[in-house]
């Protein structure tokens, strides 16, 4: 009977580390890594992911949506933040509408990815929604 190996790698040999201190550095090492043609045409999310002194390991793009949504699967989220033996992450999505404003889901899939996150001591540090020209913190704004 055969079975499907599994690979699980990471790798960085970036040597520019960034450490991340608070929200504005985290909107401006995203906006370097975000296609601004679309940020105002396409819904997309990624997961910032960070050791524990907060430097940064990668940025994964979770997923790319509509107009007013797209797809945030907790699990993807946390598989790919073991693999990277990750001990925190930052969620990031825009608006294209530019409102800087979390929807209901917006809150909803923070709470829930936060409760995720506890269980398996990875730390959410922070939701980010952003726009061409600036962000909204859930860290910031105490809604974390």
């Amino acid at each position: 009977m055969e079975v499907a190996e599994i690979k699980v790698s990471y790798s960085n040999t970036n040597p520019d580390r960034v450490q991340v201190t608070n929200s504005q550095k985290i909107f401006e090492v995203i906006m370097k890594h975000w296609d601004l043609d679309i940020l105002e045409y396409q819904e997309q999310m990624k997961v910032i992911l960070l050791n524990r002194a907060n430097i940064v390991l990668g940025i994964y793009e979770m997923s790319k949506g509509g107009i007013s949504g797209t797809v945030v699967d907790i699990r993807i989220i946390l598989g790919v933040a073991l693999k990277c033996n990750a001990s925190a992450i930052i969620l990031v999505h825009n608006h294209p509408s530019g409102k800087l404003v979390p929807s209901e889901p917006d809150k909803a899939i923070t709470k829930r990815l936060k409760e995720a996150c506890n269980l398996l001591e990875v730390y959410l540090l922070d939701h980010l929604i952003i726009s061409r020209f600036g962000y909204y913190s859930f860290a910031d704004e105490g809604t974390l």
